[in-house]
């Protein structure tokens, strides 16, 4: 017998380029990024990307191939060998300084800068050896304890002085050229993540001004840095954090240059399924993970295709899923539904069915200033990857599409949870609906139903399947009826031949409604209601609920059409 090759493991959130690259695990070939960053040199270079692209391994990538003492065995075979001139004059050449602000999430501005200080006393740790470099005064070394005698743990009240805290990472860099007699490179991963903490939380105001504080020191007036490099989900505004940094090279999500280095191109999608032998799920990945912009280049988002082929090695049956939601809260959806005035539902009722929207686009707003105006919104849904471009530009204009089948979920998941937040928080409104429901009055339950939907999101009639809009107003409808909490409400329920939509029982009265809801595509509502009713009686769905004790029968149809919707009750 044959046997089987043994395949790379999958990187499922390791973010340590080192760790890939030794210990077996499949890695895209991304290192062309640094080639290219260094022909666009800046010395202060900023990428904006969306959180689950790739920003965390490149920065890692970078720290290897530039920090004194690298392992250069990590890059053999790869992109970037193939320049030995550039390897010989940049590889493992520089004192590196790589802090993640990722973490530095507090839920008030102490908490947040302690963590901050342990981020960097933690990185200041790494050169302990300064502690007794002969290249040093006295006085130097007292500089270098002072950013390492914090708590690193982040559970201890001792913390930097402000004085030292915004002068440390110029502090170390300058300390770390004395050594090394060699410039330094300042890696900044996730930038942002404290200034979005902040706005949630309501101490804005101070964490912008010690991040602005730090940054000016150690990116502008700091003869000891090489270059920096950062990233983050936003362009914050350089009147915000970035004042006085001469021009930063911005790196932004619209930005040609090293557009490709940032998610998984097609052609590295269909390498990796081939190596796995899941050539036949390209045409499902594509349709769930794909779709992104960025700069002149199509890329899927690498997390979600490298947690589904890692799913899809143990059972290759396994149905695509979201794995996006499990990395954020989805928030910004959330703003954009809140804050939706008339027009601004008719747009995301566009953007559900398929449609694009023509909107401009500024990249450089503030947190503050994110949520000032519903305009301000679709800028934040486009850099933080729930909307994507199509098309070419037009100045700051863009047309935006929802980008596949992953964030398409996410929209409905979000716009059902509101519209029924929305709708139960007009409690009388939503009783005399239920009451109408329980005794069949059709008139009411489609006036009500009608005016609900008048308020809230709808479906157009575009490309976007039938099955999908029916399950679009089942979702609706299913929440609307289970604030009765009295009633028991079922959801494709099995009974006779089949799966019936939604089920009410009541058993003080022992009355069973069966609903099965239809999308009319030509407008034909009570087509519709027929074919509904037809169902229920040809699949036997009214077997279940006799069982269960129900004397009175009640079959319901509902037919949907955009806004518009017909219902009809009829007896068993």
């Amino acid at each position: 017998m044959e046997k089987k090759t043994a395949r790379m493991k999958l990187p499922i959130g390791i973010e340590n380029f080192a760790e890939i690259r030794s210990a077996g695990f499949y890695y895209v070939d991304k290192t062309g990024l640094i080639r290219d960053l260094l022909n666009a040199w800046g010395k202060v270079n900023l990428f904006t990307r969306p959180r689950r692209f790739g920003k965390s391994l490149n920065m890692s990538m970078f720290k290897n191939f530039f920090e004194i003492g690298c392992d250069r065995t990590l890059f053999e075979g790869l992109s970037i060998s193939e320049n030995p001139s550039l390897c010989e004059e940049y590889m493992g050449k520089f004192p590196v300084i790589s802090i993640s602000l990722k973490g530095v999430n507090g839920t008030d501005y102490a908490t947040a800068r302690s963590l901050l200080c342990s981020v960097i006393g933690n990185e200041a740790l790494r050169f302990q050896f300064l502690s007794d470099a002969a290249e040093l005064t006295d006085r130097e070394k007292q500089q270098y304890e002072q950013l390492i005698n914090v708590d690193t743990t982040g559970t201890e009240s001792f913390v930097m002085p402000d004085s030292v805290l915004m002068d440390s990472l110029k502090t170390l860099s300058t300390l770390l050229e004395k050594h090394y007699r060699k410039k330094v490179i300042i890696l900044i991963d996730e930038y942002d993540v404290p200034l979005a903490k902040a706005n949630e939380q309501g101490y804005y105001n101070e964490i912008i001004l010690l991040i602005r504080n730090i940054f000016e020191k150690a990116l502008k007036t700091n003869d000891s840095l090489c270059f920096a490099v950062l990233t983050g989900c936003l362009r914050v505004s350089k009147e915000s954090i970035f004042t006085g940094l001469n021009n930063p090279n911005v790196f932004s999500i619209t930005d040609p240059e090293c557009d490709s280095y940032f998610g998984f191109t097609d052609a590295e999608v269909r390498k990796m399924l081939m190596y796995y032998g899941l050539e036949d799920k390209y045409p499902l990945i594509k349709k769930w993970y794909d779709g992104y912009r960025f700069g002149d280049t199509d890329v899927y988002c690498p997390w979600d295709v490298i947690s589904y082929v890692n799913k899809l090695r143990v059972k290759p049956t396994l149905p695509p899923k979201d794995f996006w939601s499990n990395t954020s809260s989805n928030d910004v959806v959330r703003h954009l539904l809140e804050m939706a005035k008339p027009d601004t539902r008719d747009e995301i009722e566009r953007l559900i069915s398929g449609e694009s929207i023509y909107k401009r686009i500024n990249e450089e707003l503030t947190y503050k200033e994110l949520y000032d105006d519903v305009e301000n919104v679709w800028s934040v849904l486009f850099t933080t990857g729930y909307l994507t471009q199509r098309g070419e530009a037009d100045d700051d204009f863009l047309q935006l599409v929802i980008p596949n089948r992953e964030i398409h979920n996410i929209f409905m998941t979000q716009i059902r949870n509101w519209m029924q937040l929305k709708v139960r928080s007009e409690r009388p409104k939503l009783d005399a609906f239920c009451e109408a429901f329980r005794n069949s009055d059709a008139g009411t339950v489609q006036t009500l139903l009608s005016e609900f939907l008048q308020e809230t999101i709808s479906l157009r009639d575009t490309a976007v399947r039938k099955d999908f809009k029916e399950n679009f107003y089942h979702g609706f409808l299913l929440g609307l009826l289970r604030s009765r909490e009295d009633w028991k409400v079922i959801s494709n329920r099995e009974s006779g031949k089949g799966y019936a939509d939604i089920v009410i029982e009541i058993y003080p009265q022992k009355l069973g409604i069966v609903t099965e809801i239809k999308y009319a595509e030509n407008g034909n509502l009570g087509n519709g209601c027929r074919q509904a009713l037809d169902q229920i009686r040809e699949k036997r769905y009214l077997e279940q609920p006799r069982l269960d004790g129900m004397t009175e029968i009640v079959k319901c149809g509902i037919a949907f059409y955009g806004k518009a919707c017909e219902v009809i009750f009829v007896s068993e």
